[in-house]
């Protein structure tokens, strides 16, 4: 069966005294039934790792080649000796402000996957997309140029974050959540197999709060949450790891 996760995405914030929230937090989980991840940046991984406890710690990024002449960036190889487990790809804001493009995002996963990192691919439409109704054709072809063969229920989590939802406060309806959650589990099982699809955690990313998590939760094929804003603080946080629990 598919393990519940929360995943924080600490994102550009976050230096050495954000530490003692993740200390903090590390008090208030005692889950047995939800995995949790925090994704700082790659300056506090290590150190992070130090106080995490049973709190898994990943990158937001990596690079597709394992080393070479890219200055500023971080490869697969170097998150995983850090002390990380998972790395986000393709998330909006790596699309929109680096231009990748979704064979950016498959060629950055066979690297993660290659270092032992378990890949949260992110998917979303943007807002005249989700006018236009083309939204399940965004992410239907996001699913298959991001996702390399091979994947698995161990090596890949799929994030949903519709682009107009993040950070703006802005939430879509429940239906439309469980439309999107549903036609990408059906994605995944047409194409890994059953065995594969229906094991492959599902997060709905986007605004995601501790006064919306349960009504969230509790939509078809949400196996958990990928939040930003609200992982920056135990306390906010920690409410939304205790709405998945109970979901």
């Amino acid at each position: 069966m598919r393990r519940k996760l929360a995943a924080g995405n600490w994102k550009m914030n976050g230096t050495s005294a954000a530490l003692t929230e993740l200390e903090a937090l590390t008090a208030l989980s005692t889950s047995e039934k939800t995995d949790i991840l925090i994704c700082p940046p790659s300056t506090l991984i290590s150190r992070a790792k130090d106080v995490a406890g049973p709190i898994g710690i990943g990158g937001q990024d990596c690079h597709a080649n394992t080393s070479g002449a890219h200055t500023g960036d971080v490869s697969a190889d170097m998150l995983k000796d850090a002390g990380a487990s998972h790395v986000i790809l393709g998330h909006s804001e790596r699309r929109e402000d680096h231009n990748e493009r979704n064979e950016d995002v498959r060629n950055k996963a066979t690297a993660a996957w290659d270092a032992g990192l378990v890949t949260v691919i992110c998917v979303g439409e943007s807002l005249s997309e989700r006018e236009a109704d083309n939204t399940l054709d965004i992410i239907g072809g996001q699913l298959a140029g991001s996702i390399p063969d091979g994947a698995t229920g161990e090596n890949l989590v799929v994030a949903y974050e519709p682009i107009w939802a993040i950070g703006t406060g802005k939430v879509p309806t429940m239906s439309q959540i469980g439309d999107v959650h549903d036609f990408i589990r059906m994605r995944l099982e047409r194409r890994f197999g059953e065995g594969v699809g229906r094991t492959v955690p599902l997060l709905y990313g986007g605004s995601v709060k501790p006064t919306n998590a349960e009504e969230i939760f509790a939509v078809s094929n949400v196996d958990g949450a990928l939040v930003g804003g609200a992982s920056l603080k135990a306390s906010d946080f920690g409410a939304i790891i205790t709405a998945l629990d109970a979901a």
